[in-house]
Protein backbone atom coordinates (compact mmCIF):
# COMPACT_ATOMS: atom_id res chain seq x y z
CA UNK A 1 0.00 0.00 0.00
CA UNK A 2 2.77 2.44 0.82
CA UNK A 3 4.81 2.08 -2.02
CA UNK A 4 1.29 1.90 -4.10
CA UNK A 5 1.01 5.76 -2.35
CA UNK A 6 4.46 6.69 -3.19
CA UNK A 7 3.75 6.36 -6.87
CA UNK A 8 0.70 7.93 -6.82
CA UNK A 9 2.34 11.01 -5.19
CA UNK A 10 5.46 10.83 -7.16
CA UNK A 11 3.27 12.15 -10.71
CA UNK A 12 4.66 15.94 -10.65
CA UNK A 13 6.80 15.63 -7.66
CA UNK A 14 9.74 17.36 -9.66
CA UNK A 15 7.65 20.05 -10.58
CA UNK A 16 6.51 20.52 -6.89
CA UNK A 17 9.96 20.62 -5.82
CA UNK A 18 10.29 23.89 -7.40
CA UNK A 19 6.97 25.25 -6.52
CA UNK A 20 8.47 27.07 -3.62
CA UNK A 21 11.45 28.38 -5.60
CA UNK A 22 9.15 29.50 -8.43
CA UNK A 23 6.81 31.21 -5.95
CA UNK A 24 10.01 33.35 -4.54
CA UNK A 25 11.00 34.01 -7.92
CA UNK A 26 8.09 35.78 -8.91
CA UNK A 27 7.32 37.49 -5.54
CA UNK A 28 10.80 39.02 -6.30
CA UNK A 29 10.36 40.11 -9.80
CA UNK A 30 6.34 41.50 -9.38
CA UNK A 31 8.62 43.49 -6.43
CA UNK A 32 10.78 44.51 -8.98
CA UNK A 33 8.51 45.59 -11.43
CA UNK A 34 6.69 47.62 -9.07
CA UNK A 35 9.75 49.50 -7.96
CA UNK A 36 10.77 50.11 -11.31
CA UNK A 37 7.08 51.41 -12.11
CA UNK A 38 7.56 54.13 -9.66
CA UNK A 39 12.03 54.78 -10.30
CA UNK A 40 11.38 54.04 -14.07
CA UNK A 41 8.37 54.90 -15.99
CA UNK A 42 6.86 57.99 -16.42
CA UNK A 43 2.99 58.59 -15.33
CA UNK A 44 1.17 58.37 -18.34
CA UNK A 45 4.17 58.92 -20.38
CA UNK A 46 4.14 62.26 -18.83
CA UNK A 47 0.87 63.28 -19.09
CA UNK A 48 -0.83 65.62 -16.76
CA UNK A 49 -3.65 67.57 -16.02
CA UNK A 50 -3.99 71.37 -15.50
CA UNK A 51 -7.11 72.33 -14.30
CA UNK A 52 -10.24 70.84 -15.50
CA UNK A 53 -10.08 69.01 -19.14
CA UNK A 54 -11.88 66.99 -20.90
CA UNK A 55 -9.75 63.41 -21.46
CA UNK A 56 -11.46 60.54 -23.72
CA UNK A 57 -14.95 61.89 -23.22
CA UNK A 58 -14.45 62.88 -19.53
CA UNK A 59 -13.89 65.52 -17.33
CA UNK A 60 -10.76 64.95 -15.21
CA UNK A 61 -9.10 67.66 -12.64
CA UNK A 62 -6.80 65.71 -11.03
CA UNK A 63 -2.93 64.63 -12.05
CA UNK A 64 -2.37 61.15 -13.29
CA UNK A 65 0.78 60.73 -10.85
CA UNK A 66 1.40 57.93 -8.39
CA UNK A 67 -1.99 56.58 -8.87
CA UNK A 68 -1.62 55.76 -12.24
CA UNK A 69 0.91 53.07 -10.73
CA UNK A 70 -1.53 51.10 -9.28
CA UNK A 71 -1.66 49.57 -13.52
CA UNK A 72 1.36 47.58 -12.92
CA UNK A 73 -0.32 45.66 -10.51
CA UNK A 74 -3.88 45.74 -11.70
CA UNK A 75 -3.02 44.52 -15.43
CA UNK A 76 -0.56 41.62 -14.46
CA UNK A 77 -3.32 40.39 -11.60
CA UNK A 78 -6.14 41.07 -14.80
CA UNK A 79 -4.29 38.80 -16.62
CA UNK A 80 -3.20 35.78 -14.87
CA UNK A 81 -6.41 35.64 -13.36
CA UNK A 82 -8.05 35.22 -17.82
CA UNK A 83 -5.04 32.69 -18.07
CA UNK A 84 -5.92 30.71 -14.56
CA UNK A 85 -9.27 30.63 -16.43
CA UNK A 86 -8.11 28.81 -19.45
CA UNK A 87 -6.68 26.49 -17.32
CA UNK A 88 -10.11 25.79 -16.29
CA UNK A 89 -11.90 25.31 -19.56
CA UNK A 90 -9.11 23.15 -20.85
CA UNK A 91 -9.25 20.58 -17.85
CA UNK A 92 -13.23 20.56 -17.78
CA UNK A 93 -12.61 19.77 -21.47
CA UNK A 94 -9.93 16.83 -20.24
CA UNK A 95 -12.20 15.55 -17.96
CA UNK A 96 -15.20 15.51 -20.00
CA UNK A 97 -13.42 13.22 -22.50
CA UNK A 98 -11.78 11.26 -20.28
CA UNK A 99 -13.96 11.32 -17.37
CA UNK A 100 -10.56 11.11 -15.25
CA UNK A 101 -11.64 13.18 -11.56
CA UNK A 102 -8.10 14.14 -11.52
CA UNK A 103 -8.84 16.50 -14.41
CA UNK A 104 -11.50 18.24 -12.21
CA UNK A 105 -9.44 18.57 -8.95
CA UNK A 106 -7.25 20.56 -11.00
CA UNK A 107 -9.76 22.25 -12.88
CA UNK A 108 -11.20 23.64 -9.52
CA UNK A 109 -8.10 24.47 -8.19
CA UNK A 110 -6.77 26.79 -11.56
CA UNK A 111 -10.33 28.28 -10.39
CA UNK A 112 -9.18 28.96 -7.33
CA UNK A 113 -6.07 30.93 -8.36
CA UNK A 114 -8.28 32.62 -11.18
CA UNK A 115 -10.44 33.96 -8.37
CA UNK A 116 -7.86 35.28 -5.98
CA UNK A 117 -6.36 37.59 -8.74
CA UNK A 118 -9.52 38.17 -9.75
CA UNK A 119 -10.33 39.73 -5.94
CA UNK A 120 -6.80 41.25 -6.77
CA UNK A 121 -7.93 43.11 -9.81
CA UNK A 122 -11.09 44.20 -8.53
CA UNK A 123 -9.61 45.60 -5.39
CA UNK A 124 -6.83 47.58 -7.17
CA UNK A 125 -8.86 48.66 -10.02
CA UNK A 126 -11.24 50.23 -7.51
CA UNK A 127 -8.47 52.13 -5.80
CA UNK A 128 -7.44 53.24 -9.60
CA UNK A 129 -10.47 54.56 -10.36
CA UNK A 130 -11.07 56.21 -7.31
CA UNK A 131 -8.26 58.32 -7.80
CA UNK A 132 -7.55 59.15 -10.85
CA UNK A 133 -11.65 59.66 -11.31
CA UNK A 134 -13.30 60.41 -8.37
CA UNK A 135 -15.74 57.06 -8.31
CA UNK A 136 -15.98 53.67 -6.98
CA UNK A 137 -17.45 52.27 -10.00
CA UNK A 138 -19.10 53.06 -13.40
CA UNK A 139 -20.80 50.11 -16.00
CA UNK A 140 -17.93 51.09 -18.66
CA UNK A 141 -17.65 47.71 -21.07
CA UNK A 142 -14.15 46.65 -19.44
CA UNK A 143 -15.75 46.55 -16.12
CA UNK A 144 -19.30 45.36 -16.78
CA UNK A 145 -17.65 42.23 -18.45
CA UNK A 146 -15.40 41.90 -15.85
CA UNK A 147 -17.74 41.92 -13.27
CA UNK A 148 -19.79 39.13 -14.81
CA UNK A 149 -16.63 37.17 -15.23
CA UNK A 150 -16.59 37.54 -11.47
CA UNK A 151 -20.24 36.40 -10.83
CA UNK A 152 -19.44 33.38 -13.11
CA UNK A 153 -16.53 32.31 -11.03
CA UNK A 154 -18.71 32.44 -7.52
CA UNK A 155 -21.72 30.78 -9.67
CA UNK A 156 -18.86 27.93 -10.52
CA UNK A 157 -17.88 27.51 -6.70
CA UNK A 158 -21.65 27.49 -5.87
CA UNK A 159 -22.32 25.08 -8.11
CA UNK A 160 -19.71 22.74 -6.88
CA UNK A 161 -21.46 23.00 -3.41
CA UNK A 162 -25.03 22.05 -4.56
CA UNK A 163 -24.33 19.17 -6.21
CA UNK A 164 -23.34 16.22 -3.66
CA UNK A 165 -22.74 13.32 -6.40
CA UNK A 166 -18.99 13.63 -7.35
CA UNK A 167 -18.97 12.63 -10.83
CA UNK A 168 -22.54 14.69 -11.85
CA UNK A 169 -20.83 17.54 -9.74
CA UNK A 170 -17.06 17.24 -12.05
CA UNK A 171 -19.42 17.14 -15.11
CA UNK A 172 -21.93 20.13 -14.16
CA UNK A 173 -18.41 22.28 -13.12
CA UNK A 174 -16.34 21.36 -16.19
CA UNK A 175 -19.39 22.70 -18.85
CA UNK A 176 -19.94 25.94 -16.33
CA UNK A 177 -16.16 26.77 -16.34
CA UNK A 178 -15.77 25.89 -20.49
CA UNK A 179 -18.77 28.68 -20.05
CA UNK A 180 -17.23 31.09 -17.98
CA UNK A 181 -14.01 30.74 -20.39
CA UNK A 182 -16.05 32.26 -23.35
CA UNK A 183 -16.31 35.84 -21.16
CA UNK A 184 -12.30 36.26 -21.02
CA UNK A 185 -11.67 36.82 -24.22
CA UNK A 186 -15.04 38.97 -24.57
CA UNK A 187 -13.16 41.38 -21.22
CA UNK A 188 -10.25 41.60 -23.78
CA UNK A 189 -11.54 42.72 -27.14
CA UNK A 190 -14.30 44.85 -25.56
CA UNK A 191 -11.69 47.91 -25.63
CA UNK A 192 -11.35 47.10 -29.16
CA UNK A 193 -14.85 46.46 -29.89
CA UNK A 194 -16.22 49.42 -27.64
CA UNK A 195 -13.10 52.18 -27.00
CA UNK A 196 -13.22 53.25 -23.55
CA UNK A 197 -11.35 56.40 -21.64
CA UNK A 198 -11.43 54.30 -18.56
CA UNK A 199 -9.57 51.03 -20.04
CA UNK A 200 -7.82 52.43 -23.74
CA UNK A 201 -5.91 49.68 -25.42
CA UNK A 202 -2.62 48.82 -24.28
CA UNK A 203 -1.45 46.28 -26.55
CA UNK A 204 -1.22 47.43 -30.12
CA UNK A 205 0.53 47.25 -33.71
CA UNK A 206 0.52 50.97 -34.36
CA UNK A 207 1.63 52.52 -30.98
CA UNK A 208 1.94 51.20 -26.96
CA UNK A 209 4.17 51.34 -24.16
CA UNK A 210 7.28 52.64 -23.85
CA UNK A 211 10.14 50.60 -22.81
CA UNK A 212 10.34 52.86 -19.57
CA UNK A 213 6.63 51.25 -18.83
CA UNK A 214 6.69 48.17 -20.42
CA UNK A 215 9.57 46.79 -18.88
CA UNK A 216 7.89 46.96 -15.11
CA UNK A 217 4.77 45.71 -16.84
CA UNK A 218 6.08 42.61 -17.88
CA UNK A 219 8.22 41.53 -14.76
CA UNK A 220 5.20 42.59 -12.80
CA UNK A 221 3.22 40.22 -15.36
CA UNK A 222 5.72 37.26 -15.40
CA UNK A 223 6.02 37.36 -11.33
CA UNK A 224 2.43 36.93 -11.41
CA UNK A 225 2.12 34.02 -13.63
CA UNK A 226 5.44 32.41 -11.26
CA UNK A 227 3.84 32.77 -8.26
CA UNK A 228 0.17 31.41 -9.52
CA UNK A 229 1.95 28.16 -10.72
CA UNK A 230 3.25 27.93 -6.96
CA UNK A 231 0.18 28.52 -5.59
CA UNK A 232 -0.92 25.93 -7.80
CA UNK A 233 1.21 23.46 -7.50
CA UNK A 234 1.29 23.75 -3.63
CA UNK A 235 -2.72 23.63 -3.47
CA UNK A 236 -2.25 20.06 -6.16
CA UNK A 237 -0.13 18.42 -3.96
CA UNK A 238 -1.88 19.39 -1.00
CA UNK A 239 -5.25 18.32 -2.21
CA UNK A 240 -3.36 15.06 -3.98
CA UNK A 241 -2.24 13.89 -0.59
CA UNK A 242 -4.87 14.39 1.54
CA UNK A 243 -7.15 12.32 -1.05
CA UNK A 244 -5.10 9.84 -0.76
CA UNK A 245 -4.81 9.54 2.86
CA UNK A 246 -8.75 9.22 2.92
CA UNK A 247 -8.31 6.28 0.09
CA UNK A 248 -5.69 4.80 2.99
CA UNK A 249 -8.55 5.44 5.75
CA UNK A 250 -11.41 3.60 3.47
CA UNK A 251 -9.35 0.36 2.65
CA UNK A 252 -8.49 0.20 6.52
CA UNK A 253 -11.97 0.57 7.81
CA UNK A 254 -13.08 -2.23 5.33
Amino acid sequence: MAKDLDKKLAVGQGLDRYASAVGLIGALLSTLGFILAFVLAAPVNGASVDGVEMIGGQMVSNQLLFSQKIFYFHMPAAVTSMVALAFTAWFGIRFLTTRDARYDLRAKLATEIALLFIIMTMFSGEMWERFEWGVWWTWEPRLTTYFILMLLVFAYFILRTAVDEPERRATYASVFGIITFIDVPICFMITRLIPSSVHPVVFRTDSGLSPDMLVPLLLSMFGMFCIAFALYRLRLRTETMAQEVDAIKREIDE
